[in-house]
Formats: C-alpha cells, sequence, structure tokens
C-alpha cells in the first residue's frame, strides 16, 4: 500500500493540513511584505527625487541628474542591507530628510568654495559626488565602530538642547532648501527681491498649499496612502490649470514651473583616479564642521527612528546590531558613490502598519529603487518643482514643529534657549559654528546643572552618630558630650571644581562655627571620581583645617581617588586614612574617650560599674555575688547562635562581637560591644532562643548572671531586681535612640 495512504493524510511526519496552514500563512506574509514594500518604495521614490533636488539646487542643479541616480543606488544598496541585517526584518532604510539635509550643507559648502576658487557648475559636480560619498563613508565607519564597541546607548550622554539643536537646524534649512526647489533662489537676504516677485510668490504659494493639503490628508485621512495621493493629485491638478489657462508645457518649462530636461546619464563609481586627482583637497580643513554634522545627523537619527520604531511597533531591537547594518550599508554606498543613508521611522512604522513583517518588505523597497536607475531622467521635465516643494516644506516643519515648537513645552527656559541659539547659528554660520557652540554649551549645561548637585549627602557628628561599637553609660556619656568634636560629611557624586569649591566654602564656616572641633571626617564611598581642580580644593581644607588644630580623617578611597591625592601632595602625617567609616569613627571615639575619661573618673571593680549602672552598692554587692566571673581569649565562643538563653554577661573588659551565621559557611557581624556593655538581656528578658553567636574579639573580662539566679531576683531582692530591669530598659532606650537619629540623618 501507498505510504501517503498508510498515513493517513500524512506526508512522512508532518499533518497535510499543517502544511497548507504554513503555506497559507507563508503566502500571506510575502504578498503582505510584497504590498507594504510596493507602498514605500513608492514613498522612497518620491522622497529621493526631492532629496535629490534639495541637495542638487542653484548652482549645483547640472548634476540632478547624478543626483537621482544616487538617489535611487543609496535606496537599493541601504533598504537591502538594512533588511538582510535588521534585528527587525521589518526595518526600511534609505536617504532621510535630516541627513539629506546636511548633506546639501555639506555640498553646498565645497560649491561655494570651488566657486570662489573660479570653477563652474559642471566642474563641481564630480567632487560634489565624492564629498557625499566621503560623508556617507565615514559616517558608515563611525556607525560600525559604535555597533562594535556597543556604544549604542552613547546618545543618552549628549545633552538633549545639542541633540534637538541640530535636528531643528536640519529641518529650517528643509524649509530654506525647499523654497530655492521651487524658486530657483537661494534663500538669502540678496535673493529678497527676486523671492518677492508675483511669480516667486505664487511658486511658494503653490508648494505651502500643497504641504497643507499633505498635513490636512495625513490628519483626516488615517491610510499611509495618503501623502502620494495628494501628491499625484497636486501633479494633476497643475496641469488642469495650465491647460484651463492655456499655458503651454514649454512655457511652463521656461518660467521655471518645471526641471530643465536632464540629459540621460550613466551612472559610474565617482573614486576614478582623476577624479580624486582634481579634488580640491585644499578646502577639507574647511569643510570639517560640515562633515562632521553628517556624521553627527546621521548617528542620533538613526538612534532616535529606531527608539521611534521601537515604540510604534512594541518590539525591540538590537540597537548595536542596527548600528552596524547601517554602518554596512553607508559603506558600501560609498563605495558606489551613494548617499549616506539612515533608518527610515516614517517608512519603517507605515510598512509594518500594512502588514510587513518579514524581509521581503526592504528587499522590494530595494527592487523598486534599482529598477529606477534605468528609467529615463527625462521624466523630470514633465514634474512640477512646487510639488516637491510642497513635500521638503511639509518635511522641514515636520521636524521644526517637532524639534523647535514641541520642545518649548518640554525643556526648561535656560535649555530651549540653548537649544534655538544652536538652530540660529547653524543657519547664519555654518554647522561648524554649531557644532562648536554645542559642545561648548553641553559642557558649560552639564558643569552648571553638576554644581547645582550637593557634594555632602550628609552630615554628622559624633554626638548623634557613631561607630557600630556599644558602649558603657560613662564613655556614652562622654561622647554625649564631647562628640562634637568629631564632624564627618559623607560625600556623593563626581567631585570638580564647582562642588569642590562649595565644599571648602561649606568646611571653613564649619570649623568656624565649631571651635572645639577636633577630627573632619570625609567619606567617599559614594564619589564617584575627582579631578585635579578638586585636590587643590582640598588642600585648602587641610591648610583650614590644621590653622585650627583639626585633623582629617579619610574613608572609604578608591584607588583612583588615593592615586589623585597623592599625586596632588595632599596624604601626610597628618592625614587619617580609614579603610571604612565604621573603623574610622569607633578610632577616633577611643581618642576622644581617653582624652576625657580621666576627667570624668575611672570604674575601680565590677561593683563599683554596677553601683553606678544600678544607683546602690548594695544591690551592686548583691548582683556581684550571683554572678560567675570568667576570664576568655580571643576568639572564644561565649554563646552559640540558636541556644537557650540561659544567660546574660556583663562585660568588664575587652570587646564581644554578635556575629550571625547565614549559611553556606558565611557569617556577617552585625555588632560589637565594649566594656561596661552587657549582652544577652533581652534573650534572658524573653526566653527565645540566641539569635547570633557571641565570640570574644579581644581578651575579655565577663561577669555571668544565669536565668535561674536572675529568676530568684523576683522573689527574694524585688528591688534589685526592679533595678537591674530599669537598667536593661535604659540601655536599650538609648541604643534605640541612637538608631533613631542615624535613621534621621541618612533620611536628611
Amino acid at each position: 500500500m501507498d505510504k501517503a495512504v498508510e498515513n493517513d493524510g500524512m506526508i512522512g511526519a508532518v499533518p497535510v493540513a499543517s502544511l497548507i496552514d504554513r503555506f497559507r500563512t507563508l503566502a500571506s506574509g510575502t504578498l503582505s511584505d510584497g504590498f507594504a514594500g510596493s507602498i514605500c518604495g513608492l514613498l522612497s521614490v518620491l522622497f529621493g527625487i526631492s532629496y535629490a533636488a534639495l541637495i542638487f539646487a542653484g548652482p549645483l542643479a547640472p548634476g540632478l541628474s547624478y543626483g537621482i541616480a544616487a538617489t535611487f543606488l543609496t535606496t537599493a544598496v541601504a533598504a537591502t542591507v538594512v533588511a538582510l541585517r535588521s534585528s527587525l526584518p521589518f526595518m526600511i532604510a534609505g536617504p532621510d530628510s535630516s541627513t539629506s539635509a546636511v548633506t546639501a550643507a555639506l555640498s553646498a559648502a565645497l560649491a561655494h568654495r570651488m566657486m570662489t576658487d573660479g570653477a563652474s557648475g559642471a566642474e563641481m559636480i564630480g567632487p560634489v559626488l565624492i564629498i557625499i560619498a566621503m560623508g556617507s563613508g565615514l559616517s558608515g565607519l563611525f556607525l560600525c565602530l559604535l555597533g562594535l564597541a556597543r556604544a549604542g546607548r552613547a546618545i543618552r550622554f549628549i545633552p538633549y538642547p545639542v541633540i534637538g539643536g541640530f535636528l531643528g537646524a536640519t529641518g529650517v534649512l528643509i524649509l530654506t532648501g525647499s523654497v530655492q526647489v521651487m524658486t530657483d533662489h537661494k534663500f538669502a537676504a540678496a535673493n529678497v527681491a527676486l523671492l518677492l516677485t508675483p511669480l516667486g510668490l505664487a511658486k511658494v504659494a503653490v508648494g505651502a498649499g500643497i504641504a497643507i493639503a499633505i498635513f490636512g490628508a495625513r490628519a483626516r485621512f488615517k491610510t499611509p496612502l495618503a501623502m502620494p495621493v495628494v501628491l499625484i493629485a497636486a501633479a494633476a491638478l497643475f496641469y488642469v490649470a495650465l491647460a484651463v489657462g492655456g499655458v503651454p508645457i514649454a512655457e511652463a518649462q521656461a518660467d521655471g514651473w518645471m526641471f530643465k530636461r536632464p540629459t540621460a546619464v550613466g551612472f559610474a563609481i565617482p573614486w576614478s583616479v582623476g577624479a580624486v586627482s582634481h579634488f580640491p583637497w585644499h578646502v577639507m580643513p574647511s569643510l570639517f564642521g560640515d562633515m562632521l554634522a553628517v556624521m553627527f545627523v546621521t548617528t542620533i537619527s538613526a538612534l532616535l527612528n529606531t527608539a521611534g520604531i521601537e515604540l510604534a511597533t512594541k518590539q525591540e531591537a538590537n540597537l548595536n546590531r542596527e548600528l552596524n547594518a547601517l554602518g554596512a550599508a553607508n559603506l558600501v554606498s560609498a563605495i558606489l558613490g551613494g548617499y549616506v543613508s539612515c533608518i527610515s521611522l516614517s517608512r519603517s512604522t507605515l510598512g509594518y502598519s500594512i502588514g510587513a513583517t518579514g524581509r521581503g518588505t526592504g528587499l522590494v523597497v530595494a527592487a523598486v529603487g534599482a529598477a529606477m536607475l534605468v528609467v529615463d531622467p527625462g521624466f523630470l521635465a514633465y514634474v512640477p518643482k512646487s510639488v516637491l516643494g510642497g513635500l521638503l516644506l511639509s518635511m522641514g516643519i515636520d521636524l521644526c514643529y517637532r524639534w523647535v515648537v514641541q520642545t518649548a513645552r518640554k525643556l526648561p527656559l535656560v535649555d530651549y534657549l540653548s537649544l534655538l541659539a544652536i538652530v540660529i547659528i547653524i543657519f547664519f554660520w555654518g554647522f561648524v559654528f554649531g557644532v562648536v557652540f554645542g559642545i561648548v554649551t553641553g559642557c558649560a549645561t552639564f558643569a552648571l546643572s553638576a554644581s547645582r548637585i550637593n557634594a555632602i549627602k550628609y552630615s554628622f557628628d559624633g554626638a548623634r552618630y557613631r561607630s557600630s561599637l556599644d558602649r558603657g553609660g560613662r564613655d556614652l556619656e562622654i561622647l554625649n558630650r564631647n562628640g562634637r568634636e568629631l564632624q564627618g560629611m559623607s560625600l556623593q557624586s563626581y567631585l570638580f571644581f564647582g562642588s569642590a569649591n562649595g565644599l571648602y566654602q561649606h568646611t571653613k564656616q564649619l570649623i568656624t562655627a565649631n571651635s572645639d572641633c577636633r577630627f573632619l571626617l570625609f567619606d567617599f564611598r559614594l564619589v564617584t571620581g575627582i579631578d585635579s581642580s578638586s585636590t587643590h580644593s582640598f588642600n585648602q581644607i587641610k591648610l583650614s583645617a590644621g590653622t585650627n588644630g583639626v585633623q582629617l580623617v579619610l574613608v572609604n578611597l578608591s584607588p583612583a581617588l588615593l592615586h589623585a591625592f597623592r599625586i596632588a601632595g595632599f596624604l601626610g602625617e597628618d592625614v587619617i586614612l580609614g579603610d571604612d567609616l565604621d573603623h574610622a569613627l569607633e578610632h577616633c571615639e577611643n581618642i576622644i574617650i581617653d582624652r576625657h575619661r580621666e576627667a570624668a573618673g575611672e570604674f575601680g571593680s565590677f561593683v563599683d560599674w554596677l553601683a553606678g549602672a544600678l544607683g546602690s552598692r548594695d544591690y551592686a554587692t548583691t548582683l556581684a555575688a550571683l554572678c560567675r566571673r570568667i576570664e576568655l581569649p580571643i576568639d572564644s565562643v561565649v554563646a552559640r547562635q540558636h541556644a537557650p538563653s540561659d544567660t546574660m554577661h556583663f562585660i568588664l573588659e575587652g570587646r564581644i562581637g554578635v556575629v550571625v551565621d547565614i549559611g553556606q559557611a558565611r557569617s556577617v557581624r552585625v555588632r560589637s560591644l565594649g566594656e561596661h556593655t552587657t549582652i544577652g538581656e533581652m534573650g534572658l528578658l524573653t526566653g527565645n532562643p540566641r539569635s547570633a553567636n557571641v565570640i570574644c574579639e579581644a581578651d575579655s573580662i565577663l561577669y555571668e548572671l544565669s536565668a535561674e539566679a536572675y529568676a530568684s531576683l523576683s522573689t527574694t531582692h524585688p528591688g534589685l531586681a526592679q533595678a537591674l530591669l530599669t537598667y536593661v530598659i535604659t540601655v536599650m532606650g538609648e541604643r534605640l535612640r541612637f538608631a533613631s537619629q542615624a535613621i534621621g540623618i541618612l533620611q536628611n
């Protein structure tokens, strides 16, 4: 029997129905991609012609046919490479409005310098094609480097006003360029009379009407076909108007309503030996700013457009992969003599909204661009300039509205004014001055913003914020009374000339207001870096402190900070360095206590200490008789975690650590207790098992009170039991008060 029959509708192990469903899905996806690609390809053609007209305008008009061929070549290359390499398969790339505007500025700058040297329009076409390809190549190389370095998020380090200023300026350049496309006159003060002639005003008015129609159609009809329909309808109405007015096409062409008929050209790679040798290399230094602008705007547009596509489609792109793909597309385009390309936000989201899901969309766009390479450019003689001018006008208005108008509601006044300044400077003086002003403004804005950040996260003194070492009542009394001899500050952020100088001024006032200050402590745990001017400010702090008998204490210094202070000659015997804040606080506290302990008096014995704690020497003698004296060496275990709480200990000498076992052979010390303190009192009162290990951190002398002895006090010595309970509550209250103060300092 036939195997297909045996499998009952199965081919191999796959159901026939499943294969049919897959085929239908594939066919449906292919049709959707093809339709979306056709629509986006049509828009790419319209945009491409308008971009070519923008770049090859004025004295470069003789090269328009070359520009159109380069546009279609760029569309084919960019759409193919990005479609095959993008992390989002429906992504479409090609010449874009922002990149075309800065490319037009670069080309115009070269043309102006060549005309100054006496070159004519035809002689400038070859060098202009080379400079355009160079802009594409350098942009592609820069994008690839960003992608390989995984630095796609670097846009976050560029101030928003700088980004907005550059993109807003491109919008203004497109607006002025659209006027030149429609009237053949550059938008400049010298050409005002020519622009204000009845014919010039009529051309601009028609273009403005088409731009208004585009905006109205997009708002009224939520369809991707709105813009192409408006443009086709505008061209048709133009010819209807000519027929009604009895104006011959030749006359309209002569009056500049349409392009002159370009000659058919065979597009060739501009990197020939002759063309390169005749390139005016001496003008390249003057074009540095414009070339940098092409790279900057291309990178910014690619990153912003990708982010916009992610939001519109709710899909996440691999940003570094997108940079690599777009960089490769620009490198290939540069080799073939094409423009700089960018990921298109409008066409990518348009294709996705139509139903594009696969790489076929971009490939169809590429096929449309490649097909246009074989079309006779003579059709331009029948394209109304006002139609392309209206399209450019709508693009320029879009960019200006987004980056110049809308940002007024989003940015602080100072940032918005800097954005406007960048736009104005680029428009009147070019991208060179715009780049310089943008860099200076960005640095100044950062410095101003950073200087507003207080370098001091919180301040404290030794009376309110202490080390984790629990001390006896007499020592606590000394610290409460003399703790202001220690003044401390936790520093934060990056310390530079602005914030460090403010720290110096604050420190001078602090020392003046606290004449008894002996230690000035700086905690650098939250400091990310420091510059040379900041170390100078710390030398000023050191000089002021030394004059007033104050010793500096620096803790949590990273290797980089330690190196910076060492180079500045700041470190010496008069500066105390600490590994962490807690041990530095303990060191300073010990010195303060030693200085004042003699005046406060010493406890002579265990009974003397208890007498002061309980308020009665008789109580102290009775309680001492119930305790067992224990002498333990360092590292001895006094009690173990989870063991019964059947004893409490009075620490006469030494030091005890409370260590919590957190599992997997790891432990954490949570507190440390010094002489004339107690441990285990809460467990004795509550009866709960011990929550931590109790270990000697030094040779210690302890007095142990058992649970049985403590229980007997309630019946045999009720007054003593009450006094002991009062003492325990006092100790707990002091610890809680100190914890509350520390929390308050950290919160404020």
